[in-house]
């Protein structure tokens, strides 16, 4: 199968991929052997979940979220040979910063990584007097050079575009406060030299139900022929908490603060058990997303209950029909 979509990507032919059960009707569907990253893989880890994954030399790299048994949040390095078994690296990442005071900084979380030229970017929320976008780059996982913050507190869910926009790198994130944010729209915002953060525009607001308290950008957008596409979280507030649900957009390629499509009904949201029960119930939250240009296979990570790691795949083709069919 190839794609009819045009993907601006490279060939991926060893993704992790399971085809689409029998019966199934929906856009997105789970790897039948989740959750593929216990929450105990490390032997001081309270969780795996909400972690970045990239194509690296032919097999994949990543940057992960371990919570420790103390409930510090550390990001740490891992590989694999397949993109589902994953060896990590025990100890968290050690930055090189030229200046110490930005590198103490309290927590890590919620990573995503980002290939632009012959780097690998590296964002996360990063506790620097509360809550902020921590940057930093790596060539080959092993080591990482820190950047300033690429904003003040407090922000959170930075993500990053794979090419330059307008000449400039380009990102999205989430404004928030210093506690679990009960509220939440999205914003893009441009840097010529990825230390200097500005040209911030707003992208989109929470609406609707599955995502009317906060949303939040997932995994890097993905550059097709009909715009940016863009796999988000949404959070409603329900009588039992907050509910973590996944859906998509379409973004103009030149102008991507422009929202083309938007999907009103979710394409993923906690269903089982691992979703369901764990640290925090009922989540779902994309974090990394790797394709295949040339048949239009997608397998997106993301994290359950706040607790381990999972598998879902799906085809852009239908993806990006089901989004301009299915928009607010």
């Amino acid at each position: 199968m190839s794609s009819k979509i045009e993907i601006r990507g490279d060939s991926l032919p060893n993704i992790p991929w399971e085809d689409k059960p029998r019966g199934c009707k929906d856009v997105m569907w789970r790897y039948s052997q989740n959750p593929i990253i216990p929450r105990d893989l490390l032997p001081a880890s309270n969780s795996i979940f909400n972690s970045a994954v990239v194509p690296f030399e032919g097999t994949f790299a990543g940057v992960f979220r371990c919570d420790d048994t103390a409930r510090d949040m550390k990001i740490h390095s891992g590989r694999s040979e397949d993109g589902i078994n994953w060896q990590i690296e025990p100890d968290r990442i050690e930055m090189l910063c030229d200046d110490p005071e930005i590198g103490q900084f309290d927590y890590a979380y919620d990573p995503r990584v980002c290939k632009i030229e012959d780097r690998y970017y590296v964002s996360w929320c990063n506790g620097y007097h509360g809550p902020t976008i921590g940057m930093a780059w790596t060539k080959d996982f092993k080591t990482y050079h820190q950047l300033e913050n690429a904003y003040l507190p407090f922000n959170r869910n930075g993500v990053l575009f794979p090419r330059k926009i307008n000449g400039n790198y380009a990102m999205l994130s989430r404004p928030s406060d210093n506690g679990h944010t009960p509220f939440g729209d999205i914003f893009y915002s441009e840097s010529p030299d990825m230390t200097f953060w500005g040209k911030h525009r707003f992208l989109m607001a929470s609406c609707g139900s599955w995502q009317k308290t906060k949303i939040g950008p997932g995994p890097i957008p993905i550059e097709t022929s009909e715009g940016w596409l863009l796999i988000y979280h949404g959070v409603l507030t329900s009588c039992n908490g907050f509910v973590y649900s996944v859906g998509a957009a379409l973004l103009d390629l030149e102008q991507p603060w422009k929202v083309l499509y938007r999907t009103k009904p979710y394409i993923l949201n906690p269903r089982k058990d691992y979703e369901c029960v764990g640290d925090v119930p009922n989540v779902v939250f994309p974090c990394a997303a790797l394709v295949d240009a040339d048949t239009g296979r997608l397998a997106m990570y993301y994290g359950g209950a706040d607790t381990v790691t999972c598998l879902a795949f799906a085809y852009v083709d239908e993806l990006v029909t089901f989004v301009k069919a299915n928009s607010l």
